[in-house]
């Protein structure tokens, strides 16, 4: 039995170098196990057993871009293990070409769901992340800090979202899972865990003011809205102190509506309706 540990913070070189050494040596499975490096782990003092050498018998091993694809997302996962998963996987496509389009087989339906995962973690970032200003501009560049709390290891994944659209200014987005920094030269990635920054930011009444414009109580369904805005991101979200009050007069709000006398176009809209 060959263990390795790996540190499991989203890079996939790291398990792709080991489970090449692996493959390439003809060790299967069943005879490999893997572990998520932490500070308990260096504590006591483990460490990884050797790679054992390749096996010249053995013909260069192949994997298929769909698989790169899929272990891309599935290794950015919190689950202990995908490193396994991934492996059986990679183990199997060398034997079974078309696997992974065979959607009910137990480790394809499994990884699928870890990407799924993986997927739904990185849109909310990309929703619920909200940038507060940190001090006055420097260079000419405003700067803005963000605090995000993924269930997963996505911000490198998700990091050249937010270099794309906001290029013209300074941030950084600090999260327990690691953080990512622009500079509007370069854009740097960390794995290790930030400690949530104390940020304050005057721009918040806005979003309250702007959420409270746009809620609609005639269309609340609260469930759907928990659904797209789970509780779990509300305490990060300054629109969200509103919501409690929003969701108990949305009755209230929805009949004062209902009861209030229609409202009547204005002229120019009739002489508008006369030149069409």
């Amino acid at each position: 039995m060959i263990r390795l540990c790996l540190r499991g913070r989203g890079d996939l070189a790291e398990w792709r170098d080991a489970a090449r050494a692996l493959l390439r040596a003809g060790v299967g499975p069943g005879n490999v196990e893997w572990q998520v490096r932490d500070a308990g782990a260096d504590l006591f003092g483990l460490a990884d057993d050797p790679l054992p050498p390749a096996d010249p018998a053995l013909p260069a091993p192949t994997v298929p871009s769909a698989f790169l694809t899929l272990a891309d997302a599935v290794i950015c996962h919190r689950d202990p293990a995908r490193f396994a998963l991934l492996y059986r996987l990679l183990w199997r496509v060398q034997g079974e070409r078309a696997l992974l389009s065979i959607p009910s087989d137990p480790d394809v339906a499994r990884a699928e769901m870890l990407e799924k995962a993986i997927r739904r973690d990185a849109h909310k970032m990309k929703a619920f992340v909200r940038f507060k200003e940190m001090g006055a501009p420097r260079d000419g560049r405003r700067r803005f800090a963000a605090w995000f709390e993924p269930d997963n290891f996505i911000v490198g994944r998700t990091a050249g979202f937010f270099q794309r659209r906001f290029t013209d200014m300074d941030w950084i987005i600090a999260t327990p899972k690691g953080s990512a920094a622009w500079d509007g030269q370069t854009l740097t990635l960390s794995d290790e865990p930030s400690e949530k920054p104390n940020l304050i930011d005057d721009t918040d009444d806005l979003w309250r003011t702007y959420f409270a414009h746009i809620f609609n109580p005639a269309r609340l369904k609260v469930q759907a809205m928990q659904s797209q805005m789970p509780k779990k991101y509300w305490k990060n979200l300054p629109e969200a102190d509103l919501i409690p009050d929003l969701i108990a007069g949305a009755e209230d709000r929805m009949r004062d509506m209902i009861d209030r006398e229609a409202t009547q176009p204005r002229p120019f809209h009739y002489r508008i309706r006369e030149r069409e």
